[in-house]
């Protein structure tokens, strides 16, 4: 999706949610498409971030703002800012 820099200077991505089975939890996969070095076609790329979602209002399929913060566990370094 996309990657912008808010007013305080951390990440936001747009992603959408793939799993919502943990409690306060959920993981959200980001697609860009960036271009090939040597042939120069663009590939789609995917990656997995795990988001503190406090109220687990968050389901699968949603559209997500995500925003980096402090380590809140082993693997969970976002945060849902908004669904979409």
């Amino acid at each position: 999706m996309s990657t912008e820099h808010s007013s305080s200077g951390r990440r936001v991505l747009i992603g959408r949610v793939v799993s919502d089975k943990m409690d306060k939890t959920v993981t959200v996969e980001v697609t860009r498409t960036v271009k090939h070095r040597r042939y120069h076609k663009f590939v789609t790329r995917r990656k997995k971030y795990k988001a503190h979602d406090e109220n687990n209002e968050c389901k699968v399929d949603d559209t997500v703002l995500i925003q980096e913060s402090r380590p809140l566990s082993r693997h969970k370094r976002w945060v849902v800012v908004e669904r979409r």
